[in-house]
């Protein structure tokens, strides 16, 4: 076998690969030696085939695994003495593959982009602020409140229903006066103001009292899901059977318990230390965005143009579908990449790289309980159906990597937050969001 470069240009790479056809004729041999004992074929008793007669039969197949076995291995020999990596899938192209016969040299182009050098920034020269909120007591008693409201409870009442009051009522609905199915209830208990019905309905029912009658005309919305209603104006004829106003639950033990707090104040410790929690995660977003500024702008390094290209068609795609949600597939036209894209995917690649770098030469890994725990994270945001969502990441490896990436990325973050200079500032829950809203202006 013989290896020879002809590109050498950056991070561009081309070889050109001689397979000699002996060596290839060798290999045919060998795994027809390989298989003649357990080979059977009409006429010759099992491991009596004649080698003659074997090549006939399994030779052109063979002559193709043993091909591409000895272009696999070439290629695995040339990324071994050379220490390259490519960034990208390698491009191998078999020359003169059409006129190409038995007995004939196997020539193959390979050409790639490798991975650059990248050298370990200074990571103690990084100066960071991360910020600190702490939970006070108005905030507490704000999230003790919105507890409180969800725990309410609704009382009988003799006026007429309001905004936020409970409506008990019994309703049929008609299109061009004929019923339709899911159009009727009775004894429905509905917020008002909770949005739980189509715009326009609740609205209408504002006023009422128990014991009164009231026709709702509303019209479906045109994107409403049974397309048989879509766009239809509806008369739905309610009975008003009971109005009841809203009744904050107390702040006290018993409503701590509902929580499954001991006492109203380990209830309130929960809370803050939570609130807390959250504080802390959105400072983590700051810190995090801030240590990505610094090493973008103090690193540099050659990057693969083709990692880069694909990055920014990808952030084109995604901004346009975002633009057009209403295109759920990709039958669409082509979709061009801009200079804004590009500068995006110049970042994103360039940081991607170097993480990655500083992640594998200090051998960070993620373990599988990290992994299970993010996969469980995952599953619960599909209610009834976490265990299918779990077994069918465990049997999609594109998924897994997906999962894996960003705590890899955090693990590498944290590692080198712990090498920086890190001071703490006290700041407001305010400040911490306008810090939030700018890195969202900046994104």
């Amino acid at each position: 076998m013989q290896v020879t470069e002809t590109l050498n240009d950056g991070l561009k790479r081309g070889y050109t690969i001689t397979i000699p056809a002996a060596d290839l004729a060798a290999k045919v041999d060998e795994k027809l030696r390989e298989a003649q004992p357990e080979v059977e074929l009409k006429g010759f008793r099992k491991g009596k085939v004649p080698m003659a007669m074997l090549k006939k039969q399994f030779g052109p197949r063979l002559m193709g695994e043993a091909m591409q076995e000895a272009v696999d291995g070439a290629m695995q020999n040339h990324f071994d003495a050379s220490g390259d990596r490519p960034a990208m899938q390698p491009k191998v192209e078999m020359k003169d593959g059409e006129t190409w016969k038995e007995g004939d040299d196997v020539v193959v182009e390979l050409s790639y982009e490798a991975l650059p050098e990248i050298a370990e920034p200074d990571f103690s020269g990084i100066t960071l602020e991360r910020l600190v909120v702490k939970a006070d007591e108005s905030a507490v008693d704000e999230a003790l409140a919105n507890l409180a409201k969800q725990a309410q409870s609704f009382e009988d009442k003799d006026g007429a229903a309001e905004n936020g009051d409970q409506v008990t009522f019994d309703f049929t609905g008609r299109v061009d006066g004929e019923a339709f199915d899911g159009g009727a209830a009775q004894d429905y208990p509905l917020v008002l103001g909770s949005g739980q019905f189509i715009p326009g309905f609740e609205d209408q029912l504002v006023g009422t009292k128990a014991g009164e009658e009231k026709d709702v005309t509303v019209t479906f919305p045109e994107n409403y899901g049974a397309e048989h209603l879509a766009g239809k104006e509806a008369v739905f004829a309610c009975v008003i059977k009971g109005v009841k106003a809203p009744a904050a639950a107390e702040l006290n033990d018993e409503l701590a318990a509902k929580f499954g707090a001991e006492s109203l104040e380990a209830l309130k410790g929960q809370i803050r230390e939570g609130l807390e929690g959250e504080y802390a995660q959105a400072a983590r977003a700051v810190v995090k965005r801030g240590l990505l500024d610094q090493l973008d702008s103090s690193v540099s390094f050659d990057l693969p143009e083709g990692l880069v290209e694909a990055e920014a068609s990808q952030i084109a795609h995604q901004l346009w579908h975002d633009e057009n949600p209403h295109v759920n597939d990709h039958n669409h036209g082509s979709i061009e990449t801009t200079d804004e894209h590009r500068k995006l995917a110049v970042r994103r690649v360039k940081l991607g790289l170097l993480l990655a770098e500083v992640g594998r030469k200090a051998e960070v890994t993620v373990s599988d309980a990290e992994m299970t725990q993010a996969i469980l994270a995952q599953a619960r945001q599909y209610p009834g159906q976490e265990r299918e969502f779990f077994e069918f990441v465990q049997k999609n490896p594109q998924m897994q990597q997906q999962l894996r990436a960003p705590l890899f990325e955090d693990k590498v973050v944290d590692m080198i937050l712990g090498k920086a200079s890190v001071s703490e500032k006290e700041v407001s829950k305010d400040d911490l969001k306008a810090a939030l809203d700018k890195l969202e202006e900046e994104a």
